[in-house]
């Protein structure tokens, strides 16, 4: 008996930067990233070996903390743990995806505004170019933007939603539950799935998923590493 394929959602950072994402990528042996001002998701193979993890050092550089998000393995001696989560990773299993009429898409010239945002609620990381990613799309009131939601990575036939905020003067009026399922709209509306990750002590977000039509598909973890200040030779 043979082992099922690893799926694209298994390693969906690597799935984005070799597929729709791939003019993104920035990649050093088998390890890619998104250029930094763009997302922090970096991608290794389901299996690194030693040179992989001495590619990614080179990508980055040593003393960097680089996030591993997803990744289920051991670090290489020297490499030190600097952050970790659980998180959960959720499918689309029938949501009532539908466009909103109060959203805008959202462009660069909201981003500004959008990182105010961003700090004030924190979602997740938000870069200057993470607009560039998908349609990020927004609500107004008074003209200041106290809602968003929007598409991340991108693996082949799958799209995940991200950054979902809401102003705290804003809370409860239902306006995060809107802009997913106008983001979902749209990535249904070219034949892909959405899928999103929280973190797994995330209770309110996982109940307003589940309460949408999302699945549970599979734990997961945020984590970040620090290069070692100093590396083998011929590593640089």
């Amino acid at each position: 008996m043979t082992a099922d394929a690893p799926h694209v959602l298994d390693n969906p950072a690597l799935a984005s930067l070799t597929g729709p994402h791939a003019h993104f990528a920035e990649k050093r042996g088998r390890v890619l990233r998104y250029p930094v001002d763009v997302s922090p998701w970096l991608a290794l193979p389901d299996e690194p070996d030693a040179g992989d993890w001495a590619d990614l050092a080179a990508l980055t550089g040593p003393g960097v903390e680089v996030p591993l998000s997803g990744y289920a393995g051991q670090v290489p001696a020297g490499w030190e743990i600097t952050f970790h989560v659980e998180g959960v990773q959720f499918v689309d299993d029938g949501i009532a995806a539908a466009p909103d009429p109060e959203a805008v898409r959202l462009g660069p010239a909201d981003v500004p505004e959008i990182l105010d945002l961003i700090a004030r609620t924190r979602p997740g990381p938000f870069l200057p170019r993470t607009i560039e990613m998908g349609t990020y799309l927004g609500i107004r009131r008074e003209g200041a933007l106290v809602a968003m939601a929007g598409e991340r990575l991108h693996p082949p036939g799958w799209t995940e939603i991200s950054a979902v905020c809401t102003d705290p003067a804003v809370r409860g009026q239902g306006l995060a539950t809107r802009l997913v399922l106008a983001v979902a709209h749209g990535i249904r509306q070219r034949g892909e799935t959405p899928f999103l990750h929280t973190g797994a002590r995330n209770t309110h977000a996982i109940r307003l998923y589940e309460s949408l039509g999302f699945r549970l598909r599979r734990p997961t973890a945020f984590l970040a590493a620090r290069v070692p200040e100093r590396l083998p030779d011929g590593v640089f």
